[in-house]
Protein backbone atom coordinates (compact mmCIF):
# COMPACT_ATOMS: atom_id res chain seq x y z
CA UNK A 1 0.00 0.00 0.00
CA UNK A 2 0.83 3.17 -0.69
CA UNK A 3 1.53 6.31 1.73
CA UNK A 4 0.00 9.30 1.38
CA UNK A 5 3.31 11.55 -0.07
CA UNK A 6 3.13 9.09 -2.74
CA UNK A 7 -0.64 9.53 -3.32
CA UNK A 8 -2.34 11.64 -6.48
CA UNK A 9 -5.96 12.79 -6.27
CA UNK A 10 -7.48 15.18 -8.98
CA UNK A 11 -10.87 17.07 -7.67
CA UNK A 12 -13.24 17.54 -10.27
CA UNK A 13 -15.97 19.64 -8.21
CA UNK A 14 -16.82 17.28 -5.75
CA UNK A 15 -15.85 14.42 -7.41
CA UNK A 16 -12.47 12.76 -6.48
CA UNK A 17 -10.30 11.74 -9.22
CA UNK A 18 -7.58 9.09 -8.29
CA UNK A 19 -4.42 9.16 -10.92
CA UNK A 20 -5.41 6.14 -13.13
CA UNK A 21 -2.83 4.31 -15.75
CA UNK A 22 -5.28 4.03 -19.10
CA UNK A 23 -4.75 1.52 -21.97
CA UNK A 24 -5.64 4.46 -24.32
CA UNK A 25 -3.27 6.99 -22.54
CA UNK A 26 -0.49 5.24 -21.12
CA UNK A 27 -0.07 2.14 -23.79
CA UNK A 28 3.75 3.12 -23.14
CA UNK A 29 4.27 2.90 -19.67
CA UNK A 30 4.04 -1.21 -19.94
CA UNK A 31 7.37 -0.61 -21.41
CA UNK A 32 8.00 1.26 -18.36
CA UNK A 33 6.72 -1.31 -16.13
CA UNK A 34 8.99 -3.99 -18.00
CA UNK A 35 12.13 -2.03 -17.32
CA UNK A 36 11.32 -1.91 -13.77
CA UNK A 37 10.45 -5.26 -13.52
CA UNK A 38 14.18 -6.38 -15.14
CA UNK A 39 16.06 -3.68 -12.89
CA UNK A 40 14.90 -5.44 -9.62
CA UNK A 41 15.01 -9.02 -11.19
CA UNK A 42 18.62 -8.19 -11.90
CA UNK A 43 19.39 -6.27 -8.95
CA UNK A 44 20.40 -8.60 -5.87
CA UNK A 45 22.98 -6.91 -4.05
CA UNK A 46 22.22 -3.66 -5.22
CA UNK A 47 21.43 -0.71 -2.41
CA UNK A 48 17.70 -0.15 -2.32
CA UNK A 49 18.54 4.17 -2.90
CA UNK A 50 20.52 3.35 -5.82
CA UNK A 51 17.65 0.99 -7.03
CA UNK A 52 15.53 3.84 -6.96
CA UNK A 53 17.87 6.57 -8.84
CA UNK A 54 17.97 3.79 -11.69
CA UNK A 55 13.66 4.08 -11.78
CA UNK A 56 14.10 7.83 -11.87
CA UNK A 57 16.56 7.76 -14.41
CA UNK A 58 13.91 5.48 -16.71
CA UNK A 59 11.53 8.26 -16.78
CA UNK A 60 14.14 11.15 -17.05
CA UNK A 61 12.57 12.09 -20.73
CA UNK A 62 9.11 11.57 -19.84
CA UNK A 63 6.95 14.63 -19.90
CA UNK A 64 3.99 12.93 -18.41
CA UNK A 65 5.49 11.19 -15.08
CA UNK A 66 5.16 13.32 -12.12
CA UNK A 67 8.01 12.75 -9.41
CA UNK A 68 5.18 11.22 -7.00
CA UNK A 69 4.24 8.64 -9.68
CA UNK A 70 7.72 7.55 -9.79
CA UNK A 71 7.76 7.23 -5.80
CA UNK A 72 4.83 5.13 -5.79
CA UNK A 73 6.13 2.95 -8.48
CA UNK A 74 9.33 2.38 -6.17
CA UNK A 75 7.24 2.20 -2.85
CA UNK A 76 5.54 -0.93 -4.81
CA UNK A 77 8.63 -2.64 -5.97
CA UNK A 78 10.17 -2.44 -2.54
CA UNK A 79 6.96 -4.39 -1.24
CA UNK A 80 7.74 -7.33 -3.33
CA UNK A 81 10.97 -6.87 -2.29
CA UNK A 82 13.01 -8.46 0.22
CA UNK A 83 15.60 -6.62 1.71
CA UNK A 84 18.95 -7.52 3.82
CA UNK A 85 18.59 -7.62 7.42
CA UNK A 86 21.43 -5.69 9.34
CA UNK A 87 20.20 -5.22 13.13
CA UNK A 88 23.91 -4.99 14.31
CA UNK A 89 25.08 -2.23 11.88
CA UNK A 90 25.02 0.45 14.35
CA UNK A 91 27.70 -2.00 16.82
CA UNK A 92 30.11 -1.53 13.71
CA UNK A 93 29.28 1.98 13.57
CA UNK A 94 29.83 2.69 17.24
CA UNK A 95 33.27 0.50 17.15
CA UNK A 96 34.46 2.07 14.03
CA UNK A 97 33.85 5.69 15.66
CA UNK A 98 35.22 4.98 18.64
CA UNK A 99 38.79 4.06 17.78
CA UNK A 100 38.70 6.77 14.89
CA UNK A 101 37.97 9.23 17.87
CA UNK A 102 41.11 8.56 19.25
CA UNK A 103 43.16 9.58 16.49
CA UNK A 104 40.96 12.74 15.52
CA UNK A 105 41.19 14.48 13.00
CA UNK A 106 41.82 12.64 10.01
CA UNK A 107 43.31 14.23 7.48
CA UNK A 108 44.25 13.24 3.31
CA UNK A 109 47.51 14.51 3.69
CA UNK A 110 49.39 14.77 7.33
CA UNK A 111 51.96 17.88 8.42
CA UNK A 112 53.32 18.58 11.76
CA UNK A 113 49.77 19.66 13.43
CA UNK A 114 47.21 16.70 12.00
CA UNK A 115 49.39 13.53 11.60
CA UNK A 116 46.53 10.89 11.57
CA UNK A 117 46.55 9.70 7.87
CA UNK A 118 42.89 8.94 7.03
CA UNK A 119 44.07 5.90 5.00
CA UNK A 120 46.45 4.98 7.82
CA UNK A 121 43.75 4.33 10.15
CA UNK A 122 41.08 2.60 7.96
CA UNK A 123 43.80 0.03 7.76
CA UNK A 124 44.34 -0.11 11.49
CA UNK A 125 41.10 -0.62 12.33
CA UNK A 126 40.11 -3.23 9.63
CA UNK A 127 43.13 -5.14 11.17
CA UNK A 128 41.91 -4.73 14.71
CA UNK A 129 38.25 -6.02 13.62
CA UNK A 130 39.85 -8.99 11.10
CA UNK A 131 38.11 -7.89 8.62
CA UNK A 132 38.99 -5.68 4.73
CA UNK A 133 37.93 -2.02 5.12
CA UNK A 134 35.71 -2.37 1.87
CA UNK A 135 33.61 -5.03 3.58
CA UNK A 136 33.18 -2.47 6.97
CA UNK A 137 32.35 0.08 4.93
CA UNK A 138 29.67 -1.56 2.93
CA UNK A 139 28.07 -2.70 6.45
CA UNK A 140 28.70 0.56 8.14
CA UNK A 141 24.98 1.59 7.66
CA UNK A 142 23.40 -1.57 6.10
CA UNK A 143 20.37 -0.20 8.39
CA UNK A 144 19.19 2.36 6.90
CA UNK A 145 16.92 1.98 4.35
CA UNK A 146 18.39 3.79 1.46
CA UNK A 147 21.44 1.29 2.11
CA UNK A 148 19.79 -1.99 2.10
CA UNK A 149 20.54 -4.30 -0.11
CA UNK A 150 18.09 -6.40 -2.17
CA UNK A 151 18.43 -10.16 -1.60
CA UNK A 152 14.83 -11.38 -3.82
CA UNK A 153 12.50 -9.71 -5.67
CA UNK A 154 9.45 -11.67 -5.56
CA UNK A 155 6.81 -9.73 -6.70
CA UNK A 156 4.32 -9.29 -10.22
CA UNK A 157 4.26 -11.71 -13.20
CA UNK A 158 4.29 -9.37 -15.98
CA UNK A 159 3.90 -5.25 -16.70
CA UNK A 160 0.17 -5.25 -16.43
CA UNK A 161 0.20 -6.72 -13.31
CA UNK A 162 2.64 -3.46 -11.81
CA UNK A 163 0.57 -0.62 -13.55
CA UNK A 164 -2.95 -2.49 -12.25
CA UNK A 165 -1.68 -2.35 -8.64
CA UNK A 166 -0.47 0.99 -9.54
CA UNK A 167 -3.99 2.05 -10.47
CA UNK A 168 -6.21 -0.13 -7.50
CA UNK A 169 -2.92 1.50 -4.66
CA UNK A 170 -3.55 5.35 -5.83
CA UNK A 171 -7.82 4.45 -4.95
CA UNK A 172 -6.62 2.91 -1.94
CA UNK A 173 -4.97 6.03 -0.90
CA UNK A 174 -7.95 8.20 -1.44
CA UNK A 175 -9.65 6.00 1.35
CA UNK A 176 -7.49 7.54 3.74
CA UNK A 177 -9.56 10.55 3.48
CA UNK A 178 -13.12 8.25 3.86
CA UNK A 179 -15.19 9.63 6.40
CA UNK A 180 -18.23 6.57 5.66
CA UNK A 181 -18.78 4.45 2.88
CA UNK A 182 -21.95 3.03 1.25
CA UNK A 183 -21.99 0.01 -0.55
CA UNK A 184 -24.97 -1.44 -2.89
CA UNK A 185 -23.99 -5.03 -3.30
CA UNK A 186 -26.19 -7.95 -5.30
CA UNK A 187 -24.03 -10.60 -5.49
CA UNK A 188 -20.77 -12.03 -3.03
CA UNK A 189 -22.48 -11.08 -0.07
CA UNK A 190 -21.11 -13.48 2.45
CA UNK A 191 -17.59 -12.45 1.18
CA UNK A 192 -18.19 -8.94 1.52
CA UNK A 193 -19.31 -8.76 5.19
CA UNK A 194 -16.37 -11.33 5.58
CA UNK A 195 -14.20 -8.68 4.37
CA UNK A 196 -15.85 -5.93 6.08
CA UNK A 197 -15.22 -7.53 9.54
CA UNK A 198 -11.69 -8.69 8.80
CA UNK A 199 -10.85 -4.96 8.11
CA UNK A 200 -12.67 -3.89 11.57
CA UNK A 201 -15.42 -2.19 9.89
CA UNK A 202 -18.54 -0.37 11.77
CA UNK A 203 -21.26 -1.19 9.63
CA UNK A 204 -24.83 -1.35 9.18
CA UNK A 205 -27.02 -3.43 6.70
CA UNK A 206 -30.35 -2.29 4.73
CA UNK A 207 -32.39 -4.09 2.27
CA UNK A 208 -33.73 -2.39 -0.63
CA UNK A 209 -34.67 -5.31 -2.87
CA UNK A 210 -35.31 -9.02 -3.13
CA UNK A 211 -31.52 -9.27 -3.82
CA UNK A 212 -29.84 -6.10 -2.72
CA UNK A 213 -28.45 -4.74 0.38
CA UNK A 214 -27.10 -1.61 1.14
CA UNK A 215 -23.93 -1.92 3.66
CA UNK A 216 -22.73 1.69 5.46
CA UNK A 217 -19.60 1.37 6.87
CA UNK A 218 -18.94 4.21 9.17
CA UNK A 219 -15.53 6.23 9.91
CA UNK A 220 -14.35 8.26 12.70
CA UNK A 221 -16.52 10.76 12.05
CA UNK A 222 -19.40 9.65 13.13
CA UNK A 223 -18.35 7.79 16.31
CA UNK A 224 -15.13 7.84 16.83
CA UNK A 225 -12.03 10.82 17.34
CA UNK A 226 -11.19 11.96 13.44
CA UNK A 227 -8.16 9.85 12.75
CA UNK A 228 -6.38 8.67 9.67
CA UNK A 229 -6.01 5.34 11.06
CA UNK A 230 -9.65 3.97 10.26
CA UNK A 231 -9.04 5.45 6.70
CA UNK A 232 -6.52 2.85 6.67
CA UNK A 233 -8.77 0.05 7.44
CA UNK A 234 -11.31 1.59 4.48
CA UNK A 235 -7.99 1.48 2.56
CA UNK A 236 -7.19 -2.49 3.13
CA UNK A 237 -10.77 -3.71 2.64
CA UNK A 238 -11.22 -2.19 -1.04
CA UNK A 239 -8.97 -4.75 -2.63
CA UNK A 240 -11.42 -7.46 -1.38
CA UNK A 241 -13.88 -6.09 -2.52
CA UNK A 242 -12.34 -5.06 -5.81
CA UNK A 243 -12.08 -8.89 -5.85
CA UNK A 244 -16.63 -9.40 -5.45
CA UNK A 245 -18.57 -8.74 -8.19
CA UNK A 246 -22.40 -7.09 -8.20
CA UNK A 247 -21.81 -3.90 -6.47
CA UNK A 248 -21.89 -0.58 -6.02
CA UNK A 249 -19.66 1.32 -4.00
CA UNK A 250 -19.59 5.64 -2.81
CA UNK A 251 -17.02 7.05 0.00
CA UNK A 252 -17.51 10.24 1.17
CA UNK A 253 -13.66 12.11 1.92
CA UNK A 254 -12.62 14.97 3.14
CA UNK A 255 -10.50 16.93 0.99
CA UNK A 256 -7.07 18.77 2.29
CA UNK A 257 -9.28 21.87 2.40
CA UNK A 258 -11.39 20.78 4.45
CA UNK A 259 -14.34 20.13 1.91
CA UNK A 260 -16.41 16.98 1.09
CA UNK A 261 -15.84 14.89 -2.05
CA UNK A 262 -16.93 11.86 -3.29
CA UNK A 263 -15.36 8.41 -4.47
CA UNK A 264 -17.51 6.78 -7.02
CA UNK A 265 -16.67 3.22 -8.07
CA UNK A 266 -18.14 -0.41 -8.93
CA UNK A 267 -17.10 -3.63 -10.17
CA UNK A 268 -17.69 -2.86 -13.65
CA UNK A 269 -14.84 0.40 -13.84
CA UNK A 270 -12.07 -2.49 -15.05
CA UNK A 271 -10.09 -2.33 -12.04
CA UNK A 272 -8.37 -5.27 -10.75
CA UNK A 273 -7.62 -6.94 -7.60
CA UNK A 274 -4.36 -8.83 -7.07
CA UNK A 275 -6.81 -11.11 -4.78
CA UNK A 276 -8.16 -13.98 -6.27
CA UNK A 277 -12.56 -13.92 -6.27
CA UNK A 278 -14.10 -15.19 -3.88
CA UNK A 279 -14.62 -19.17 -3.65
CA UNK A 280 -18.64 -19.90 -5.24
CA UNK A 281 -18.69 -22.41 -2.19
CA UNK A 282 -16.71 -22.66 0.88
CA UNK A 283 -17.05 -26.54 0.81
CA UNK A 284 -16.93 -29.45 -1.12
CA UNK A 285 -20.40 -30.62 0.90
CA UNK A 286 -22.25 -27.09 -0.19
CA UNK A 287 -20.85 -27.37 -3.56
CA UNK A 288 -21.94 -31.16 -3.99
CA UNK A 289 -25.32 -30.78 -2.01
CA UNK A 290 -26.15 -27.93 -4.50
CA UNK A 291 -25.06 -29.93 -7.42
CA UNK A 292 -27.84 -32.96 -6.23
CA UNK A 293 -29.91 -30.70 -5.16
CA UNK A 294 -30.21 -28.59 -8.60
CA UNK A 295 -32.83 -25.23 -9.03
CA UNK A 296 -36.10 -26.53 -8.23
CA UNK A 297 -37.46 -29.81 -5.74
CA UNK A 298 -40.63 -30.35 -4.58
CA UNK A 299 -41.83 -27.09 -5.00
CA UNK A 300 -38.61 -25.46 -3.32
CA UNK A 301 -36.10 -23.38 -4.68
CA UNK A 302 -32.75 -23.09 -3.74
CA UNK A 303 -30.58 -19.92 -4.15
CA UNK A 304 -26.78 -19.23 -3.17
CA UNK A 305 -26.75 -16.58 0.05
CA UNK A 306 -29.80 -15.30 -1.24
CA UNK A 307 -30.54 -13.20 2.19
CA UNK A 308 -28.56 -10.83 5.08
CA UNK A 309 -29.59 -10.89 8.42
CA UNK A 310 -28.62 -8.44 10.61
CA UNK A 311 -29.29 -6.80 13.78
CA UNK A 312 -26.45 -4.46 15.60
CA UNK A 313 -23.41 -5.94 14.74
CA UNK A 314 -24.76 -9.86 14.50
CA UNK A 315 -24.66 -10.41 10.67
CA UNK A 316 -26.21 -14.02 9.38
CA UNK A 317 -25.55 -14.92 5.78
CA UNK A 318 -27.06 -18.49 5.47
CA UNK A 319 -24.99 -20.58 2.43
CA UNK A 320 -28.59 -21.44 0.96
CA UNK A 321 -31.85 -20.13 0.74
CA UNK A 322 -35.04 -21.66 -0.01
CA UNK A 323 -38.42 -20.53 -1.38
CA UNK A 324 -40.88 -22.75 -1.45
CA UNK A 325 -43.83 -21.95 -3.93
CA UNK A 326 -46.51 -21.19 -1.22
CA UNK A 327 -44.07 -18.33 -0.06
CA UNK A 328 -41.76 -19.90 2.87
CA UNK A 329 -38.55 -19.39 3.33
CA UNK A 330 -36.02 -21.19 5.13
CA UNK A 331 -32.33 -20.47 5.35
CA UNK A 332 -29.64 -23.04 5.84
CA UNK A 333 -26.15 -23.12 7.25
CA UNK A 334 -23.89 -25.72 6.83
CA UNK A 335 -20.97 -26.71 9.50
CA UNK A 336 -18.12 -27.97 8.39
CA UNK A 337 -15.18 -27.58 10.17
CA UNK A 338 -16.13 -26.54 13.94
CA UNK A 339 -14.74 -25.84 17.40
CA UNK A 340 -17.24 -25.77 20.38
CA UNK A 341 -16.95 -22.15 20.39
CA UNK A 342 -18.14 -22.00 16.62
CA UNK A 343 -21.10 -24.19 17.60
CA UNK A 344 -22.31 -21.70 20.30
CA UNK A 345 -22.01 -19.09 17.93
CA UNK A 346 -24.85 -20.76 15.98
CA UNK A 347 -26.87 -21.23 18.80
CA UNK A 348 -26.86 -17.67 19.34
CA UNK A 349 -27.52 -16.79 15.96
CA UNK A 350 -30.54 -19.27 15.82
CA UNK A 351 -31.51 -17.35 19.11
CA UNK A 352 -31.04 -14.01 17.85
CA UNK A 353 -32.88 -14.50 14.49
CA UNK A 354 -35.53 -16.80 16.17
CA UNK A 355 -37.91 -14.98 13.70
CA UNK A 356 -36.99 -16.72 11.04
CA UNK A 357 -36.91 -20.58 10.05
CA UNK A 358 -33.05 -21.54 9.79
CA UNK A 359 -31.65 -24.98 9.50
CA UNK A 360 -28.54 -25.85 10.70
CA UNK A 361 -26.91 -29.03 8.87
CA UNK A 362 -24.28 -30.08 11.10
CA UNK A 363 -21.29 -33.01 10.96
CA UNK A 364 -22.43 -35.86 13.18
CA UNK A 365 -19.18 -35.85 15.10
CA UNK A 366 -20.39 -32.55 16.85
CA UNK A 367 -23.98 -33.49 17.98
CA UNK A 368 -24.51 -34.83 21.45
CA UNK A 369 -26.22 -38.02 22.04
CA UNK A 370 -30.25 -37.74 22.15
CA UNK A 371 -30.05 -34.32 20.51
CA UNK A 372 -32.98 -33.96 18.06
CA UNK A 373 -34.72 -30.76 16.94
CA UNK A 374 -36.27 -29.49 13.89
CA UNK A 375 -33.68 -26.54 13.32
CA UNK A 376 -31.27 -29.50 12.93
CA UNK A 377 -30.08 -31.97 10.22
CA UNK A 378 -27.28 -34.39 10.73
CA UNK A 379 -24.34 -35.58 7.97
CA UNK A 380 -21.53 -37.94 8.00
CA UNK A 381 -19.64 -36.94 5.31
CA UNK A 382 -22.08 -35.85 2.91
CA UNK A 383 -24.95 -33.89 2.97
CA UNK A 384 -28.16 -36.19 1.57
CA UNK A 385 -30.89 -34.72 0.09
CA UNK A 386 -34.03 -36.28 1.71
CA UNK A 387 -33.02 -35.37 5.32
CA UNK A 388 -33.31 -31.46 4.23
CA UNK A 389 -36.29 -32.42 2.44
CA UNK A 390 -38.23 -34.22 5.74
CA UNK A 391 -36.63 -30.89 7.66
CA UNK A 392 -37.87 -28.24 5.37
CA UNK A 393 -40.96 -29.69 5.48
CA UNK A 394 -41.18 -29.68 9.08
CA UNK A 395 -40.13 -26.26 9.43
CA UNK A 396 -42.43 -24.88 6.63
CA UNK A 397 -45.37 -26.24 8.84
CA UNK A 398 -44.04 -24.60 11.50
CA UNK A 399 -45.63 -21.22 12.82
CA UNK A 400 -43.14 -18.91 13.86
Amino acid sequence: MLTSEQAIVHYDGDLAVPDRLLKATHRHYVEYARAMLRLYRNGKGERRGQLHRRVEALFYHEPDCPPRRIAAFCKLLDDASVWQAAPDAWKLRLEVFRRAAKRHPLVERPDRLFDSRQGDVKRDIAAALGRPWESIEDDLYADVISCQRLESFNGYDDPADLLSRYNVAQLQTCCFRARRMTIRATDDFKAILRYVKLAGLLHRIRRCGQREYEIDLTGPASSLKATRRYGVNFARFLPALLACKGWLMRAELTTPWGRAAWLDLSDRDGFRSHLPPPAEFDSTVEENFSRKFGRQRDGWTLAREGVILHQHQRTFVPDFVFCHEDGTEVLMEIVGFWTPQYLDEKRETLRVFRGHRILLAVPKSSVRPGVQTDNLVVYKTVLMLQPVLDALERLRAKRL
